[in-house]
């Protein structure tokens, strides 16, 4: 992980080097995350009680922030550099009424998106492009409660590196920005691996959010 932060920082500033010459800005973004996961339901049976994870259609709140470089005017091209939450919650209801609660756990990520981007007029801006995801970390509610129900801990609950896209609108009002995004993934972000590889295979899941923030560039 250490390699791919140092990559990724040699990269912007060999990159701000040769774009002396041309248009070129840079600035910071910071804003919130409301996210969900959505794919398979799962049940576990320990003893006489079976345990249900369920989808749960509400969002999960997250901070963003971070550094991004703007190559171009009218087509431009925008590596960032972002920390992210990212989350979701699930409905853990047991069939005998007694364990019912909402799990809602956070993920922190390192995110990598690479916008291409068209602007048109002086203040509005529509931009998409492919994002990489790395997962550096978690709050361990999910795990906590999957462990709750069969008392067997998860080998491994988050992919480390998930891949995905991004597409939005923003508006620059002078050094200020203004960005709307929708983040959706290509593969899973939840993959359980149990001992059990039946059960394994039924536990995983896509992330999607909506994003907003408020950037400054110099």
């Amino acid at each position: 992980m250490k390699k791919i932060i140092a990559l990724a920082f040699i990269s912007l500033i060999s990159a701000s080097t040769f774009a002396q010459t041309k248009s070129f800005t840079a600035g910071l973004r910071l804003g919130a995350n409301l996210s969900q996961v959505r794919g398979n339901d799962l049940s576990i049976t320990s003893g006489n009680t079976v345990f249900n994870f369920r989808n749960n259609d509400n969002r999960a709140f997250g901070f963003t922030g971070g550094v991004f470089l703007r190559f171009g005017r009218t087509v431009f091209l925008q590596p960032e550099i972002l920390i992210s939450q990212k989350g979701g919650k699930y409905d853990l209801i047991s069939n005998n009424g007694n364990n019912t609660k909402t799990v809602d756990f956070r993920m922190t990520n390192l995110d990598f998106p690479l916008l291409v981007g068209v602007k048109i007029g002086d203040v509005l801006r529509i931009n998409a492009g492919p994002i990489a995801t790395f997962n550096i970390g978690n709050d361990g509610n999910l795990g906590d409660a999957i462990k709750e129900t069969n008392g067997e801990s998860a080998e491994q609950i988050f992919n480390k590196a998930v891949f995905g896209y991004q597409a939005g609108v923003g508006f620059d009002i002078g050094k200020i920005n203004f960005d709307v995004r929708y983040e959706g993934n290509v593969n899973d972000i939840i993959d359980v691996k149990y001992k059990d590889a039946s059960t394994a295979s039924k536990f995983a899941s896509k992330g999607n959010l909506f994003q907003a923030t408020i950037g400054f560039h110099f």
